[in-house]
């Protein structure tokens, strides 16, 4: 399974919009909605928290 696939798989299963996703990770929905179609990927550095 891709980053992607995972990456909605598991918002989902926390019951978590792409909004409060991208809150906690301290990005844009727009960044977590490309993440989730393929379209990019996170830069892993500034997502340790």
């Amino acid at each position: 399974m891709m980053l992607a696939e995972n990456l909605q798989l598991l918002r989902k299963e926390n019951g978590w919009s792409q909004e409060e996703l991208a809150e906690k990770c301290q990005v844009s929905r727009q960044a977590i909605a490309k993440w989730e179609s393929g379209e990019s990927v996170p830069v892993l550095e500034k997502l340790i928290f």
